[in-house]
């Protein structure tokens, strides 16, 4: 055999298993490390901006920008993090006093409904108080088993998140600085024709702002709207479902609904007309129209991707990442496309 061609699989294999390696040992951080990368190409224009005001101190430019991100995303989700513990508190302790009884709300929901569906959920053992309170009671002890469980683990789980977002931090403090280079040092090491490297980084780069860009803004605007109409129709703890409706809105199409539907449904059952056509109107014209309009501009117009594949990519990729999978999915989807489309042939 030919030394130099056997030198050559050798060096490739080594490449290939220090690269497995590699990325073993950064797994247990994916998420710190996939966040940084995020981070630092949604704040590099602002970053770029910094450098145009401190020529020469790139390090005092990462920093300031590293600070700017803080206040603008750590510390309003601090605030709103403390807001949400103070209202689930409240709302624990009127569960235990017995102030919130679920039973009765089922008992006048039962009541309001027609015949035939009373009928139906007989069948299935819903109408009955006694048993769904059984299964709940079932499900609560279940799920305290679970809780009890992870309550040992607090102290490891919050030493992990610190370690994590410091280590999140550190990474876009040195992202920010030192990504251009980096970048063309990548750029440089792919082994693609130079035409699809930039092809592939600017769809990369584009889908990544947007997916963070659009589906955090459009979060934001349907839990501050949600929370606000809670809030108007004096429901308790508007900044919890609030919350929670932000963070289902980012699952397109059904998202907040999950949240202001089944109230809306209370509030007719329970003879609360104008309540219930209050909360319908604006979640429907308000709410549904900010996912409507918002979500196709800023997400699926700069990634050029359609709405349905946008939907499909965003539930596989939270399905299989979690949290993550809301940004991880579209840009997985989004290089498919594009490497398909530059292996097909262009008509001549």
């Amino acid at each position: 055999m030919n030394t130099p061609t056997l030198q050559n699989k050798t060096f490739v294999l080594l490449l290939i298993a220090v690269s497995l390696a590699f990325g073993a040992i950064l797994w247990p951080y994916y998420e710190a490390v996939f966040w940084g990368v995020a981070l630092a190409i949604l704040f590099m224009p602002l970053h770029r901006r910094m450098l145009l005001r401190m020529p020469g101190k790139p390090n005092r430019a990462a920093l300031a920008t590293l600070l700017l991100c803080l206040v603008v995303v750590i510390l309003p989700l601090t605030l709103i993090g403390i807001s949400l513990i103070q209202e689930a508190t409240h709302i624990y302790e009127r569960l235990r006093s017995g102030q919130l009884n679920f039973g009765a709300y089922l008992e006048q929901v039962i009541a309001a409904l027609p015949s035939w569906l009373v009928s139906m959920l007989d069948r299935l053992e819903l109408t009955s108080v006694a048993a769904v309170q059984h299964k709940l009671s079932a499900f609560s002890v279940q799920a305290g088993q679970v809780i009890a469980t992870q309550a040992l683990n607090i102290g490891q789980n919050t030493l992990q998140f610190a370690v994590g977002f410091g280590v999140m931090m550190y990474l876009l403090f040195f992202l920010l600085r030192d990504g251009p280079a980096l970048g063309r040092r990548i750029h440089r090491a792919i082994p693609l024709e130079e035409q699809h490297k930039r092809d592939l980084s600017a769809k990369f780069i584009t889908v990544i702002r947007a997916t963070l860009k659009g589906n955090l803004m459009v979060a934001a605007a349907q839990g501050m709207l949600g929370g606000f109409i809670f809030w108007v129709l004096g429901i308790q703890a508007p900044v919890l479902w609030g919350v929670l409706m932000a963070f289902l809105s980012l699952l397109p199409a059904v998202g907040a609904g999950l949240i202001w539907g089944p109230v809306a449904i209370y509030f007719l059952a329970t003879g609360a007309l104008w309540q219930a056509g209050v909360l319908t109107a604006f979640g429907v014209g308000v709410i549904g129209l900010v996912d409507n309009l918002l979500r196709p501009l800023l997400v699926g117009k700069d990634t050029k991707m359609p709405d349905y594949v946008v939907l499909i990519s965003t539930l596989g990729g939270m399905t299989l990442f979690g949290i993550n999978g809301f940004v991880i999915g579209p840009v997985i989807a989004a290089l498919f496309m594009a490497c398909w489309d530059l292996a097909t042939p262009k008509n001549p």
